[in-house]
């Protein structure tokens, strides 16, 4: 039997021990965090709609016509007249043919590339993916080719070396980094090398393009170009599950293929009402996307002032390059002494040597909170000077 205590502790000794906190009450920039009060900078709510009025009474109107549970898989009778209304929305929203509801971004993309590639075909990955495009791969059982993050000439020459089916998927917007993938780029060596282009804009729905659309639509890439757009909806959304959108085709192929959502109880219809009144607000406030711009300038300008290694991200995830795991933890740490929330990030989440704080803007964050933030960088700057000894 394995050692699972010592391999704990190893983990503890390396660093990369993880802790749960616990939260009370809504999400949003302040938590009550094991009881205490803090300003988080850390949730991927970025439009800060995890618990805006109109989606909770939107959510509250829905139960007694919905229910609470799905009660069954969408295939038994479970696909209730609200996932079907979600879904004709998601279509609208993206631009897209048909849309279909997922229970979750992992069981998405996990699904979704399992049922569009397999044995004796090639997948094509980012090296950056997210961990569920990783495992989506993995359990496709095809043949995997990771590219260098964002390298179009290495990813040019795997495909020319490549026959048979052949899928390309990316994150539209990488969780880690904060950065685009060259999307306009992909869509056009894919269509040069005949191969299927897969995009999970899991953090760029609701935040970049016009009305909040998306990376894809940032770039007016069709439906041709991208034929599988994914997305989820517990982020900048603010509510829970997540969506393929492209083709009528493909998304009919999905609903016979799909087994993370052949064989799951469908989400809680009133979830998808209240999804669909959260796009309402997404397409109708622009104000509250150019106020989410308004902090990502001023932080990137600050913080890059104040000494701090950022990326070269003009999203609200916003990466402080650290390097060393205790480093990370110890500023993470010194910052919650001030009332701050920020994880520290740490393999294998990122590349060894990689380890971040995440910071991530939320349009419900005041200038005011950023003044924090900024205030408690500024004091605890000393700390990524000591070596790691001293810490």
């Amino acid at each position: 039997m394995r050692d699972f205590e010592a391999e704990l502790a190893e983990r503890k000794r390396a660093g990369l021990h993880r802790v749960r906190r616990q939260i009370s009450g809504p999400q949003q920039p302040v938590l009550t965090s094991d009881g205490r009060e803090i300003l988080s900078f850390c949730s991927n709510d970025y439009l800060g709609l995890a618990n805006h009025p109109a989606n909770l009474d939107a959510l509250r109107q829905a139960l007694p016509s919905t229910g609470l549970g799905g009660a069954a898989s969408h295939l038994i009778c479970g696909h209730h007249d609200a996932h079907h209304q979600l879904e004709q929305r998601l279509a609208e929203f993206t631009g897209r043919s048909a849309a279909l509801f997922f229970s979750t971004g992992y069981m998405a993309n996990m699904g979704i590339i399992a049922a569009l590639a397999g044995r004796g075909d090639t997948i094509f990955s980012d090296r950056l993916n997210h961990a569920s495009i990783i495992d989506g791969c993995i359990l496709s059982r095809a043949r995997v080719h990771r590219y260098p993050h964002g390298d179009m000439a290495a990813l040019e020459s795997m495909l020319k070396k490549t026959s048979g089916h052949k899928l390309v998927v990316t994150d539209g917007v990488f969780s880690m980094d904060g950065d685009v993938a060259p999307l306009r780029e992909l869509a056009r060596l894919c269509r040069e090398h005949d191969a299927l282009l897969v995009v999970d804009d899991a953090h760029g729905i609701g935040v970049l393009g016009p009305q909040g659309r998306g990376s894809v639509a940032e770039l007016g890439l069709s439906e041709q170009e991208v034929p599988v757009l994914i997305g989820t909806l517990g982020k900048a959304v603010g509510t829970s599950g997540a969506f393929a959108a492209g083709p009528e085709v493909l998304m009919e192929y999905l609903v016979q293929k799909a087994r993370t959502y052949i064989y799951t109880t469908a989400m809680p219809p009133a979830i998808a009402l209240a999804t669909c009144a959260s796009l309402d607000v997404i397409e109708r406030d622009d104000a509250r996307r150019e106020h989410l711009g308004s902090l990502i300038t001023r932080f990137r300008q600050e913080a890059g002032a104040l000494g701090y290694r950022l990326m070269p991200s003009e999203t609200p995830i916003q990466p402080i390059m650290v390097g060393d795991n205790w480093k990370a933890l110890a500023l993470s740490k010194a910052l919650e002494e001030r009332g701050l929330l920020v994880t520290a990030i740490r393999p294998p989440t990122v590349p060894e040597g990689e380890a971040r704080l995440r910071v991530t803007l939320s349009a419900a964050h005041t200038h005011g909170d950023l003044d924090r933030l900024l205030d408690g960088l500024s004091a605890c700057r000393s700390l990524l000077e000591r070596t790691e000894e001293g810490l």
